[in-house]
C-alpha cells in the first residue's frame, strides 16, 4: 500500500520469519555459529532460547538454508505439543518415513533405522523442535532424552535442536539427564541501540531503499518503546510507514512514532 510512496520494492517490515530479512547482529551471529557447529560436529543436542519476538524461528530457517541437502536430512517439528507417540510420528513424517503403528517401540526402531541409513549414506540427521516450551507432556520430554541414545561407534546419529522461550531452559534444567546432554546452549537477548539502527537500515536496504526515512530521534524512540525486541521494532516500523504515507510526510520523525505508540500500534 505504501511501497511506491516510500520507494520500496517489497514490504520491509512484514511480521514473517523470512530469512532474507534476518539481520545478523553479533548475538544472532553467535547463535548461528553454535547451531552450525552442533550440526556439522554431529553433536547430540543444542538449545536456542529467547523471549517472544527475538527472531528464533527466522534464525532457525536461515540455519536450515545453510545446511546442504546432500549432507543433511532435516526434520522440523513446528507444533510439538503432542503425546510421545504422536511426537515420534511427527518426526518420522518430517523425515519422510512411512509408518503404520502406534507402538512407541516400533516408532523408535523406525527412527533409529532412518538415522542409521542416513549415516551410511554420509548424511547427518537433524531434528529441530520449534516452540519446544509448548511440550507439556513429561513423557514427551523423556522422548527427547531417548533420541540422544541413537549412536553408532560413539557418534550421535541424530542432532536435536530445541528452540523455545525462556521457560524451555527452566524445563530442561529440571531434567538433569537431558540438560547435561545438551552441550550447546545459547540465549538470544534484545538488540542494543546501535544494533537497532542497523536492523532498521538493513531491512530497508533489502526492500530496495538506500536512504534513511527514519530520523535519529524517531529511531531512538522506536528503540526505547520496543526495548530492542525485533518483532516489536518490525510492527512499529510497519505502522510508522503506513501512517507516514497517509499523512504524506517526507520523513518518519519522533512525533509520528509517538502517535503510532499512543494509538496502540505495534503491540507494545
Amino acid at each position: 500500500m505504501y511501497l511506491d510512496y516510500w520507494g520500496l520494492k517489497v514490504p520491509p517490515f512484514e511480521n514473517l520469519p523470512n530469512p532474507d530479512f534476518l539481520y545478523f547482529s553479533p548475538k544472532h551471529e553467535e547463535a548461528m555459529t553454535r547451531l552450525l557447529y552442533a550440526a556439522h560436529g554431529r553433536k547430540g543436542a543444542a538449545m536456542l532460547s529467547g523471549d517472544v519476538g527475538m527472531g528464533k524461528t527466522t534464525l532457525t530457517r536461515a540455519f536450515v538454508r545453510q545446511l546442504s541437502e546432500d549432507k543433511f536430512d532435516i526434520g522440523i517439528v513446528a507444533n510439538p505439543s503432542l503425546n510421545p507417540v504422536d511426537f515420534l510420528k511427527e518426526i518420522l513424517y518430517q523425515l519422510n518415513v512411512e509408518e503404520n503403528t502406534d507402538s512407541k517401540v516400533e516408532l523408535l526402531r523406525l527412527l533409529n533405522n532412518k538415522t542409521l541409513s542416513n549415516a551410511q549414506e554420509g548424511k547427518s540427521t537433524v531434528v529441530i523442535v520449534d516452540e519446544a516450551q509448548a511440550i507439556k507432556d513429561d513423557e514427551t520430554m523423556e522422548e527427547l532424552r531417548l533420541l540422544l541414545n541413537f549412536q553408532l561407534n560413539d557418534r550421535f546419529l541424530l542432532t536435536l535442536i530445541l528452540v523455545g522461550q525462556p521457560e524451555l531452559r527452566d524445563r530442561v534444567e529440571k531434567i538433569p539427564q537431558l540438560s547435561q546432554r545438551i552441550s550447546i546452549k545459547y540465549h538470544l537477548s534484545p538488540l542494543d541501540y546501535a544494533e537497532t539502527v542497523k536492523f532498521i537500515f538493513f531491512r530497508l536496504k533489502v526492500a530496495g531503499l538506500e536512504k534513511s526515512i527514519f530520523s535519529e530521534q524517531a529511531i531512538k524512540m522506536l528503540y526505547q518503546v520496543s526495548s530492542g525486541v525485533p518483532r516489536k521494532i518490525v510492527n512499529l516500523c510497519d505502522l510508522c510507514l503506513l501512517v507516514g504515507f497517509s499523512y504524506k510526510v517526507p520523513l518518519i520523525n519522533s512525533k509520528l512514532v509517538e502517535k503510532v505508540v499512543r494509538d496502540g500500534g505495534g503491540g507494545v
